[in-house]
């Protein structure tokens, strides 16, 4: 339970922390903004186009994605017990 005289500090690193990430993530978008131009048109992913429909699913770039998440996880962990 939160309380205003004993903040929970586990629940304000976690904040922080993903406050940096996404700054982080968004610097990261800005700057590779032409570059990942592959990503999402991989072989593999699902894209149907007809004249007043579109369907999208990037199976592919989802795992590469996550495999890449989790490889970046593990070594975290790893390293920072």
């Amino acid at each position: 339970m939160f309380t205003m005289e004993q903040p929970n500090l586990s629940l304000s690193k976690i904040l922080i922390a993903a406050g940096v990430l996404l700054i982080v993530l968004g610097v990261l978008a800005w700057a590779l903004q032409g570059r990942l131009g592959w990503l999402g048109r991989l072989p593999g992913d699902i894209r149907i186009e007809r004249e007043h429909f579109r369907f999208y699913f990037p199976v592919t770039t989802m795992i590469l994605l996550s495999l890449i998440l989790s490889g970046l996880i593990r070594l975290v962990r790893w390293l920072w017990p």
